[in-house]
């Protein structure tokens, strides 16, 4: 399954061209919606949103220029992934292809993290993966941003 932006589309057209399955678009999957943020660097918020900028940076809830909060993106990813795995058969296995941030809340969310931990889970890098496992008591992280290259993630959120 698949958020139904174009990065990640493609990205899951050419993992299921691999092993010749179908994908499943979810606008649930697409990544946090940043409202007046969207489009601008760091920098450029922090000179325009000043205290909203310094609220996330402490690790605040906020909801980013009018967007959405990150527990909210948790939900709907958890909300979503949740329905997909109750179709798969017993031995099956599901492919989330999604967004950093958004997957970083989803995992969040289905290990039951308290959402101030989350930013410890990092940045996840381009075309890397994590996989969760079943346990006893939930789901559990067996590998997070693997397949990570030397270089560091691009970006200035951290």
């Amino acid at each position: 399954m698949s958020s139904d932006l174009t990065r990640t589309v493609d990205t899951a057209a050419e993992l299921a061209r691999l092993v010749d399955v179908p994908v499943a678009l979810d606008p649930a999957l697409r990544e946090t919606y940043a409202g007046e943020w969207q489009g601008l660097t760091n920098r450029e918020i922090e000179a325009t949103f000043p205290e909203q900028f310094a609220a996330w940076r402490r690790g605040e809830p906020v909801r980013r220029g009018g967007g959405e909060l990150e527990s909210e993106v948790a939900e709907r990813m958890a909300e979503a992934i949740g329905l997909a795995v109750e179709k798969l058969p017993e031995d099956g296995t599901l492919v989330v292809v999604s967004h950093g941030g958004a997957i970083r809340c989803g995992l969040g969310a289905l290990l039951g993290l308290p959402r101030e931990t989350w930013g410890a889970l990092g940045a996840l890098s381009n075309c890397c993966w994590s996989v969760l496992g079943p346990g006893a008591r939930g789901w559990r992280l067996l590998e997070h941003n693997a397949g990570t290259l030397p270089e560091p993630v691009i970006g200035d959120d951290d």
